[in-house]
Order: C-alpha cells, then structure tokens, then sequence
C-alpha cells in the first residue's frame, strides 16, 4: 500500500493489490487525475474515506466495435423515442448519477469534492457529458474523461428505462467513428457485459492505453 503526499507521481499500476487498490492519499487537483488516468488509475472512495486509487487487473473495457444492440434497443433507436446532447449538461449529469439510488450501495462515491474536481477537468475540456433526452426532460446520460483515443467511463443514470443503454451505445458508435481504442469501463458489472464490454488483462489494457 503506498501512501501519497504531495508529489505529482503514482507507483507503478503492477503494485496493486489483489482489488486493485494501488495507493491512497494525495488530492483531486486536474493535474494528479490526468496523471491517473493516463496510467490507468481512477479514484473511487466513500465520503468519511481518505482518497483511494485503484488499478484491477482484469480491467472492463469496450471496444467501440463490438457494441451489442439488442432486438428491443434498436427499436427503442428507431423510434427515436430519446434524443442525444453532448457535453451540454455536465454539472446536471454528474449530480444526478451521485443522487441515484444503487443496489448494494448505502451512499455514493460521487462526493462534493469529487464533483468539484470533475466540473474543473469539464472546464478544461477534459471530462465530458453525454445526454439523454425525452421531450424537454433530461432521462439519462454519463460522463467520463476523453483522453482524446481512450474515453474512461466514471458514472451513468437512467430515469427512464433503456435511457443510459441509449446513452451508452450513442458513444460507442460515436467513439467507433472517430476511431478511438476503447472505452474503459474499469470494473465488471453483468449490465456492461451484456452492452458488449470484456475483461482484459491490465498489461493489455495499459499497452492499448500508452500506443
């Protein structure tokens, strides 16, 4: 376990433990969160927690290619039921994906600082927003950091049923058009599995990540 301080660096993502948790410690600034995720590094912590850092090996990723639509999806596409934004309504997406209600999850890992620190990369261009709309009403969405090849999903929410899969697929096909190498999905949930999303070995994912 390695305890951060106020030096800009991370060890190296093979010294995590057998969870993936790599170090714990130092702050949220945009400069540190760029680091860690182009290292394949993302924070994920309870709000009476200290900052923990996490590298798993397997890492979920999609590659925007095998995205799987469904019968009953691509009829809910056709009838264009949703309609998508993008990067229109971050703040709004971020807050409503902290305030959803999970199964298995007493709070949420989306803090205030962790919000402030997301809107700041969101300044910077760096954290991004996607959006689902049914007439006027925001429906569903997610966001995640755009390193410009690689799109690291943080949180999705859904108010209406099928708006994050919309939301989800929307990207894919975006990110398969503008080439990019994966989405990184970082831990398993049979809902991503079933969207296309695998586990890959972590050196795989870190190789893809650094090409």
């Amino acid at each position: 376990m390695f305890l951060l301080n106020h030096r800009l660096l991370f060890p190296d993502v093979e010294k995590a433990d057998d969870d993936g948790l790599l170090a714990v410690g130092g702050d949220l600034s945009p400069e540190r969160l760029l680091l860690a995720y182009k290292n394949g590094i993302f924070p994920w912590f309870n709000e009476d927690s200290m900052i923990l850092w996490w590298s798993p090996d397997p890492r979920m990723v999609l590659f925007p290619n095998k995205i799987k639509i469904s019968k009953s999806m691509a009829q809910v596409i056709k009838s264009n039921k949703f309609r998508i934004t993008w990067n229109t309504q971050f703040e709004e997406v971020v807050n409503a994906c902290s305030a959803i209600k999970r199964k298995g999850q007493a709070g949420t890992w989306i803090t205030p600082e962790m919000k402030s620190a997301y809107l700041k990369l969101h300044q910077m261009g760096i954290a991004k927003s996607i959006e689902v709309w049914e007439n006027d009403n925001l429906v569903g969405g997610l966001y995640g950091i755009d390193l410009g090849n690689v799109f690291c999903g943080e949180s999705m929410f859904s108010r209406k049923s099928n708006a994050s899969k919309f939301a989800f697929i929307s990207l894919a096909k975006e990110l398969q058009q503008k080439e990019y190498k994966l989405i990184d999905c970082q831990v398993y949930t049979a809902h991503l599995e079933s969207l296309g999303a695998e586990e890959i070995p972590r050196k795989q994912f870190i190789k893809i990540l650094k090409g």
